[in-house]
């Protein structure tokens, strides 16, 4: 199979929702209760390029995954060296390896834009049995070279469930006493 990693833009709202939908509706991968309408998930698409990466899996043409960055802790500045990943993959395309192109494109972004540190927030279920969330994140992470950093108890509920939350941390560039500021997405050269 083969796959184009391509930046995202707001006109491809309407595929990527679709992807998203599934994990609203079905699973507490995501906490949202509603799927967001196409106009909402454009201008998320939308206000994430303003300064940060967010990109798009294709095969054939079809987008089959997106990943994108953000601002970590509401963006303040002392922040600006983290950022905080996501990563959805059509659910026909799951453990393809799709996840990991994702990701490897974000982070070489990131690490060109002067980000240090990555960060995941990662939805897990109390049983291992779940019909909502399994621990594939969890896998998928580490695989990627993120360690668990901390967990919060109880923080989610979805389904008439609790779930725990894990965050995972990847240190992708040095700290320095005199760190070079962040350069915006828009601003480095072969996005």
């Amino acid at each position: 199979m083969k796959v184009l990693i391509r930046k995202a833009s707001p006109e491809d709202a309407a595929a990527l929702l679709k992807i998203y939908a599934y994990y609203v509706k079905n699973t507490a991968v995501t906490f949202e209760y509603e799927v967001p309408s196409e106009e909402e998930f454009r201008k998320r698409i939308s206000d994430t390029l303003e300064k940060y990466p967010f990109v798009i899996a294709e095969t054939e043409g079809v987008p089959v995954g997106y990943a994108c960055a953000g601002p970590f802790n509401n963006g303040r500045r002392a922040y600006d060296w983290s950022a905080e990943l996501t990563v959805y993959t059509d659910k026909n395309y799951q453990n393809c390896g799709i996840g990991k192109l994702l990701y490897t494109e974000l982070e070489d972004i990131l690490s060109r834009m002067g980000v240090t540190n990555l960060y995941a927030c990662i939805a897990v279920p109390e049983e291992e049995n779940d019909q909502y969330l399994d621990r594939n994140s969890i896998g998928f992470h580490r695989h990627m070279g993120y360690e668990s950093v901390g967990q919060f108890h109880k923080c989610g509920y979805k389904f008439g469930r609790w779930y725990d939350v894990i965050w995972a941390e990847k240190i992708i560039g040095n700290h320095f006493s005199n760190q070079p500021d962040v350069v915006n997405y828009n601003d480095i050269k072969n996005k």
